[in-house]
């Protein structure tokens, strides 16, 4: 049903080219979250993920 309306909307030939990105998109923005953990305060940015978050915990 959406690809219809896709179809409708932009047509056939754009959908098959995005389709043909979609993998090398996700693997470009893996490595460029990766890059920003890596260049920026990691800790910061992990402190957000819930396994990560329980290892570092301060002693105060």
């Amino acid at each position: 049903m959406v690809t219809n309306v896709l179809n409708k909307i932009v047509g056939s030939k754009y959908i098959t080219i995005v389709r043909t990105w979609v993998p090398n998109m996700a693997a470009w923005g893996t490595v460029g979250g990766v890059t920003l953990v890596y260049l920026t305060d990691w800790r910061l940015i992990l402190d957000y993920v819930p396994y990560i978050n329980g290892k570092f915990k301060k002693d105060e």
